[in-house]
């Protein structure tokens, strides 16, 4: 399998974590989303029409989205839940991190890390407020459900650890202070040292 990547993106790095975790083998290809590498006609046509990484390439077969690709590659794997609720609260946690979790913190840490805040439109300058504020609740949320358990679904890591870990681990790099949720270092800590774990500057 090939993967088309911005290496450090959290969006990739949770499909090289998950590949890491499962012994699948992946062949890396790099593009400089910066430098608009992903938005060339030659990309668009024969990668992913929607412009974005990562892309998931298996033979002549793409497939787009961080979270399908991370479930195509743990297909039969122990991170994907035998039990059938615990399959669907794995995804129903891959869907909120998708929607309430990265929209927030990766946005930031992008804006900041890489377009700088000099740089940034007023638009953008005006969602920074807002987009802190449901980053934070994102952590909290996560803190809360951590209180009382060491992974986010059934007793093991699953998928859904890996793509909350990909943005949380780096969330410092967007100003938020993970020293607030002790319970989400705690659960980064148990992530870490776990076999077949890679960092994302691997």
């Amino acid at each position: 399998m090939i993967l088309h990547e911005f290496s450090l993106s959290g969006n990739c790095y949770k499909v090289r974590l998950t590949a890491a975790h499962v012994g699948v083998p992946l062949e890396r290809r790099e593009y400089d989303i910066m430098k608009g590498e992903t938005r060339t006609p030659e990309f668009l046509a024969s990668v992913n029409g929607n412009g974005r990484i990562p892309v998931l390439q298996d033979g002549e077969r793409f497939l787009a989205e961080s979270n399908a690709a991370c479930f195509y590659v743990a297909e039969g794997s122990p991170l994907i839940p035998a039990d059938r609720f615990e399959r669907a609260d794995m995804l129903h946690w891959m869907f909120w991190e998708q929607y309430n979790h990265e929209p927030n913190i990766a946005t930031l840490r992008f804006w900041l890390d890489w377009v700088g805040i000099d740089r940034l439109t007023d638009l953008q300058r005006s969602q920074m407020p807002v987009k802190r504020k449901l980053g934070n609740e994102a952590l909290q949320l996560m803190d809360s459900h951590l209180k009382v358990r060491e992974w986010f679904v059934g007793d093991a890591l699953s998928l859904a650890d890996i793509c909350l870990f990909a943005y949380t681990h780096v969330a410092d790099e967007a100003d938020f202070d993970l020293a607030l949720y002790p319970n989400v270092i705690e659960w980064m800590e148990r992530i870490m040292t776990q076999p077949g774990h890679v960092p994302l500057d691997a």
